[in-house]
């Protein structure tokens, strides 16, 4: 049990707001297609914002927020599945975006996709236990909208741009919070089911055998689903036996906003109420590692959680990796 408490979220979402008709009527699918199949209703895509932008600004509201200031941080970890350069990584260049070039605070960035803020708030609170650090800013900023692939439904009308940001301190002697239990499992069976192809070195920029639509994003929505669905009753069942209580004493479930589908089909297997399952999907779309953290934000502002309440974090990614961890709040 890493005795961590979330002490401030911030959140950032672009300017330009996308109503699902806009989409529906660039593909030249039906109009309600989107917000039935999808369930998304708008998200919001970038104009001139970048990953290192959105990122600084959702960090500044979460310091604002937990009443603290740039210097109070020990560490700044990026948690993203995507970025504006593949070097050098998301987190120093948010540093450089709050104008913080000389402040020596270490950055760097953990990436597993769309469990990448999972990971890094697993990862941040054995540092902060081990006494590395006291106060780590985790902050996750995700472009989507650049890497759409318009001959892809089911992807190109559900994915969204936006940031969040939290910070994360030790909890101090008389104060309950704490994670009881993480874990995360990958089956690499599926690792191309999601996948970005060229960009890399597998298939570079400079390569003349690249098209464009090898730099878009591709899904196969089904098949990951029938992994996730196959594995993921042993995997609730390890969690929260790791956690001491059943699923159904959960007071808030923050799933990663993977699908409508998706949505449903875990709420109803948990056998979850409205009220245990925090979705935000129909104004935000899926925007990748960041969907949990701005519902954990969203969470929070509307009053879906108080302190002392057992909340489980929980998602896919592409890997196949799936992910969960259970907190007191």
């Amino acid at each position: 049990m890493n005795k961590v408490r979330i002490i401030g979220t911030g959140k950032y979402l672009p300017k330009r707001v996308v109503l699902s008709e806009e989409i529906e009527e660039r593909m030249g699918i039906e109009k309600g297609w989107s917000l039935a199949k999808s369930g998304v209703a708008k998200r919001h895509f970038v104009e001139d914002e970048t990953c290192a932008y959105m990122g600084a600004r959702a960090l500044e509201q979460a310091l604002e927020n937990a009443n603290l200031k740039y210097e109070d941080l020990d560490a700044i970890i990026g948690a993203s599945g995507s970025y504006d350069y593949p070097i050098p990584y998301n987190s120093c260049l948010i540093q450089r975006e709050l104008g913080k070039i000389d402040s020596g605070t270490p950055c760097w960035d953990i990436d597993s996709t769309c469990l990448s803020f999972v990971t890094a708030l697993d990862v941040v609170s054995y540092l902060i236990e081990a006494g590395k650090y006291n106060t780590v800013a985790i902050v996750t900023s995700e472009i989507s909208s650049k890497s759409l692939n318009y001959k892809e439904r089911e992807s190109a009308t559900l994915l969204g741009d936006g940031a969040a940001a939290v910070i994360v301190r030790k909890s101090k002697e008389d104060e309950e919070s704490k994670i009881i239990a993480s874990d995360m499992e990958t089956y690499s069976k599926g690792a191309l089911l999601t996948v970005v192809k060229g960009g890399g070195n597998f298939l570079h920029p400079n390569d003349p055998n690249s098209k464009p639509e090898d730099f878009t994003f591709h899904m196969e929505g089904r098949e990951i689903l029938g992994i996730a669905f196959e594995k993921l009753p042993n995997f609730f069942e390890k969690l929260f036996k790791k956690a001491g209580f059943p699923v159904k004493d959960i007071d808030l479930m923050i799933p990663h906003q993977a699908s409508k589908v998706g949505l449903e089909m875990a709420k109803q297997y948990l056998g979850l109420s409205d009220k245990q399952f925090m979705v935000n999907i129909e104004t935000h779309g899926n925007c990748i590692a960041a969907s949990i953290p701005m519902a954990l934000h969203d969470a929070i502002e509307q009053k879906r959680m108080k302190r002392g309440d057992k909340i489980c974090l929980i998602g896919t990614a592409a890997g196949l990796s799936i992910g969960g961890l259970i907190f007191i709040y």
